[in-house]
């Protein structure tokens, strides 16, 4: 990857609709050239994907928060299929520590998040729940040097 690659990263990520013409006036190439490099790009995995960000307060998902679970190595094969089955569960991540798997989730109401969690403990086990008060830094990618 070479610096203008880094420069089509960052503007991508800051906004994945960002036109091919935006992209070769801020880095002086054309924008065939740009749409080469962003198919090198794709086709060797650096980008993954073009997602949209949603305000979840905009469409009434107004708890958000992060769930850790304790489980034992036999019942992964149960729950990732599980967990990947719910809408709620915006990301889940395999940890070290106490807890084995964290959770960002999103629900409409607590009594939703409540449910959701007295569903795990009964299925999996040992649970620590941390309900988001506010966000300081959104989900971000990785800004480069250029």
């Amino acid at each position: 990857m070479d610096a203008i690659d880094q420069r089509i990263l960052n503007m991508l990520q800051v906004n994945a609709r960002t036109s091919l013409k935006e992209l070769s006036k801020a880095c002086f190439i054309s924008s065939p050239a740009i749409a080469a490099r962003i198919a090198k790009l794709e086709k060797a995995g650096i980008i993954n994907g073009y997602h949209v960000s949603l305000n979840f307060d905009a469409i009434n998902y107004h708890v958000k928060a992060f769930i850790m679970v304790q489980l034992e190595p036999s019942q992964k094969s149960e729950f990732y299929p599980y967990i990947q089955s719910i809408p709620n569960v915006l990301e889940c991540n395999c940890i070290t520590g106490d807890f084995s798997e964290v959770m960002e989730v999103a629900f409409p109401t607590t009594v939703e998040l409540d449910n959701f969690i007295n569903e795990i403990q009964r299925r999996f086990g040992k649970t620590s729940t941390q309900i988001v008060f506010s966000t300081s830094v959104e989900h971000r990618g990785i800004q480069f040097e250029e």
